[in-house]
């Protein structure tokens, strides 16, 4: 994953005014994803496939989570403190973001000509947390 930061932190003027006003209205969705695969006591397994032009709604992140790239495709997001950020993705790609306890508020949106799918895992409990260490085989 290439990502280049659009925007700076602090910076909402190229922000168009629907995106502010809805960020302003402060209902933030608590979904990682679009539909939920699979859920237990440890973590959540979330689908994301945004066609062209489709956007996840701002979202509040405050658990850690990983996710993996199923296909190529390129995406921008705006955070909440301004910056907006493009990230070119390739099929296979993956990451981990740690904002346990953290409320960081994005929202993702594809700007590439072709369906974008990702999975992401989002983790319930800490990694160190004793209950989920005793689940690791």
């Amino acid at each position: 994953m290439k990502s280049v930061e659009l925007n700076p932190v602090g910076n909402f003027d190229p922000w168009e005014v629907s995106r502010l006003n809805e960020l302003r209205k402060s209902y933030l969705s608590i979904s990682l994803g679009q539909k939920l695969l699979f859920e237990d006591d440890c973590f959540k397994l979330w689908s994301i496939n945004l066609y062209p032009g489709e956007r996840l709604p701002f979202r509040i992140q405050n658990l850690n989570y990983s996710w993996a790239c199923l296909n190529g495709g390129m995406a921008i997001s705006r955070i909440a403190n301004g910056c907006i950020k493009f990230f070119n993705l390739e099929k296979g790609d993956t990451g981990y973001f740690e904002f346990e306890g953290k409320n960081f508020i994005c929202d993702f949106e594809n700007v590439g000509e072709d369906v974008l799918e990702l999975n992401a895992v989002e983790y319930k409990k800490n990694l160190n947390n004793k209950a989920t260490k005793e689940l690791a085989y």
